[in-house]
Formats: C-alpha cells, sequence, structure tokens
C-alpha cells in the first residue's frame, strides 16, 4: 500500500514539475543577488572565462582568478577591474589536486571568506584522431576537462555544505550528451564532466543540501578558436552556426541565476540530445551525415596541427 502511495506522489511531483519548468520557459523566474558573492573561475585567462569574470562582477560578484596563464590572467583581472569589479589572480594547474588544495587554501587567507560560487569553465582538447594522438595529450584532456572538477570540489564543496550556501557551475558541451567523430578524447572528457556534475546534483539532494545549487551548461561550438575550422554542411550552418563567446556566457549566466539545473545552448540542441536516446543507431548516424556533422571535425584537426606547429595553444 505505502508503495502505491508513494508511486502516486511520485507521479504528480512529475506532472508538477513538468508544466513548472514549461511555464518557466515563458515567464522567466526571478533572478538571485550575487553582489557581494566569491566567484572562482577556472580557465580564467581567455575565452569563456573571460567573459565570464566580467559578466560576474558586472553583477556585483569578486571574482577569484585561476589560470596558468599569469600574462593573460592579469589581463583579465585588469579588465574586470577597469570596470569597477575586483579581481584576485592566482597562476593554478588545476590538473594538480595539491596545486588545487593549497591555492584554495590561500585564497582563503588572502581573502579571509569562503568561495560561494565555484564555475568549472578550465578546457582542452588534442586535435588529434584517436591512433595519432599522443598519450599524453589524450591525458592532459581528461585530466583538465574531467579530473580537475574532482580537486576543485573537493576543495570548496565541504565550506559551501557547512554554511548551506553555494553554487557549482560546470562548464561541459553538448559532445558530453551525444558525440561526434574524431575527437575521442574530448567527447569522453566532457561525457565523464557531465556524469560528475550529475551524480554530484543527486548527492547533494540526496543529502538535503538545499542551499547548494548546481548548473550544468553544455554549449554548442563557441567560436573561441578551440575548434576553429569545424564545419558543418553549409545549409545546416545557417541554423547552426558556432556560438558567439559573449552570447554563449549571456545564455549560461541567465540559466546560473535562476538556479537552473541543465542548459544546452543554444537550444536547438536539446534534440540530436534526446534523438540519441530515442532513435535507433543507425538513424542517428545517417541524420549525422546528412548534416555533415560526421565529418565535420577532419578541418579542424588540420587546423590544430598548424597551431601546435607554429606554437599556438587555444584553451576554453
Amino acid at each position: 500500500m505505502i508503495f502505491f502511495m508513494d508511486l502516486q506522489v511520485m507521479l504528480l511531483d512529475v506532472i508538477y514539475f513538468i508544466l513548472r519548468n514549461t511555464l518557466r520557459i515563458v515567464l522567466r523566474p526571478r533572478t538571485k543577488p550575487i553582489d557581494g558573492e566569491l566567484v572562482l573561475i577556472t580557465g580564467s585567462g581567455g575565452g569563456l572565462g573571460r567573459i565570464f569574470a566580467q559578466e560576474f562582477a558586472k553583477h556585483g560578484a569578486d571574482v577569484v582568478l585561476w589560470d596558468t596563464n599569469s600574462t593573460t590572467n592579469q589581463q583579465t583581472a585588469k579588465l574586470v577591474r577597469e570596470r569597477g569589479g575586483k579581481a584576485f589572480t592566482y597562476t593554478v594547474d588545476v590538473t594538480n589536486r595539491e596545486d588545487v588544495y593549497r591555492n584554495a587554501e590561500q585564497v582563503r587567507k588572502d581573502l579571509g571568506r569562503d568561495v560561494t560560487m565555484l564555475i568549472n569553465n578550465a578546457g582542452v582538447v588534442a586535435g588529434e584522431r584517436i591512433l595519432d594522438c599522443p598519450d599524453d595529450l589524450a591525458e592532459k584532456t581528461m585530466k583538465v576537462n574531467c579530473h580537475a572538477l574532482f580537486w576543485t570540489v573537493k576543495a570548496f564543496l565541504p565550506r559551501m555544505k557547512a554554511q548551506n550556501h553555494g553554487h557549482i557551475v560546470t562548464i561541459a558541451s553538448v559532445l558530453g550528451l551525444f558525440s561526434t567523430a574524431c575527437v575521442e578524447d574530448y567527447c569522453a572528457s566532457k561525457f565523464a564532466a557531465v556524469g560528475f556534475h550529475e551524480s554530484l546534483a543527486h548527492e547533494l539532494l540526496a543529502e538535503e543540501v538545499d542551499g547548494v545549487k548546481t548548473t550544468l551548461v553544455c554549449p554548442y561550438i563557441v567560436d573561441t578558436g578551440m575548434f576553429e575550422g569545424c564545419k558543418i554542411r553549409k545549409e545546416v550552418e545557417l541554423v547552426l552556426a558556432p556560438l558567439q563567446p559573449q552570447y554563449c556566457v549571456e545564455q549560461a549566466m541567465n540559466a546560473i541565476l535562476i538556479d537552473q539545473p541543465l542548459v544546452c545552448i543554444p537550444r536547438l540542441t536539446y534534440l540530436p540530445f534526446l534523438s540519441r536516446a530515442l532513435l535507433p543507431w543507425e538513424s542517428n548516424v545517417v541524420t549525422y551525415r546528412f548534416m555533415g556533422s560526421d565529418k565535420c571535425m577532419y578541418p579542424f584537426i588540420e587546423t590544430k596541427r598548424r597551431q601546435t606547429s607554429n606554437g599556438v595553444t587555444v584553451a576554453a
């Protein structure tokens, strides 16, 4: 009898949340204030990380900037300060757990307060087919895009839980929800990032830590140079072009400020996510071929090789 009562309550809750989230598409929820929050952003030296720093500062938050490149990180801090924000820079290798833990403690000592929002943004891609990819590059992708999440969350989550206040944001990718050819390292790392984030979100809910929010951000290809050269069918690209970095960050910020658990950018990318689960494998394959997605990474690989030979490194 108890089972059937619980089942009935569960079904009613499912219907309620479907209706509530449908309504939220039309009537945007009120955004939460983040002025005074201390936001730590990894991979802040450029790309999306730099824009996130400026956007959070614009909303009144103080930002802690972690990047391996101290020069570009200082440039990000300068942009934040020129707009009246507060920025604190640290040179950190997020793949090194001792470095992460040491700098996390240093942030607490230097600023005298805890990080309340963690934006795991750092990301890399090898840009090689699996049989051509050096083992160390594949390992680096996994360390930056996946392993680092463990170290940063373990460094900052305990204080968030103790205060029942915080927000953990994972900048993943649509390639963590569905895959394509020739980026095995990146897809594996982003699928892992998605799995890590979702499991963490479930853990917080199971422990009834309702004050620590989570947001998983899965953008399509962003025009930061990280996937330069990637091309799908030109007719399809008219409706699914690479995202402008500013637009991507603004959409992610919209989701963060309303505590939205998951956002795919643009919304059109929810469709292949659903089709992957609902349609036969072969149906997805022919769809990929029609869109030109099956070989979209071929020109990207060639571009990446040229960048590498010229000593150019691009991260998220």
